[in-house]
C-alpha cells in the first residue's frame, strides 16, 4: 500500500470511530467505545506503526509519530466519560465532552496528515 494512502486509512480508522461515539451520544447507537489499545489507529500505534515510520527513515516522522500517544489516549478517556455521563443522564456534562473530544479529534488528524505529508 502507498505510504498516503495508507496515512489516509489510519486518519479515515480515527474519524469513524468519532462517528461511532458521536452517533452514541446522540442516543442513535449502542456502541459503548473500546480503550485506546483496541480501536484500529490504537493496534496500529502500538503495533506495526513504529516500524513503518521507521521505514520512512525521517526523524521528523518519528517524532510526530511519538506524539500520536498522549492525545489519542486521552481521546478515548474523554469519550469514555462522554458515554458514562450520557448513559448517567448528564447531557450537559456529555456534550461539554463531545466538544473536548472534537478538539483532540482535530489534533489527532492534523497529526496523521502530518506524517502523510512527510516525504
Amino acid at each position: 500500500m502507498a505510504k498516503t494512502a495508507f496515512f489516509i486509512k489510519r486518519l479515515n480508522d480515527h474519524v469513524q470511530y468519532l462517528k461511532r461515539i458521536d452517533t452514541a451520544i446522540k442516543g442513535e447507537s449502542d456502541f459503548c467505545g473500546t480503550n485506546h489499545r483496541d480501536c484500529q489507529l490504537g493496534q496500529w500505534l502500538y503495533g506495526d506503526g513504529a516500524t513503518e515510520v521507521a521505514a520512512m527513515e525521517n526523524s521528523q516522522a518519528k517524532v510526530v509519530f511519538e506524539s500520536l500517544f498522549e492525545p489519542h489516549e486521552h481521546f478515548h478517556v474523554i469519550s469514555q466519560e462522554a458515554l458514562e455521563k450520557k448513559q448517567a443522564g448528564d447531557e450537559t456534562g456529555s456534550q461539554a465532552l463531545i466538544s473536548e473530544l472534537h478538539v483532540l479529534s482535530n489534533t489527532l488528524s492534523n497529526k496523521l496528515l502530518k506524517l502523510d505529508a512527510i516525504k
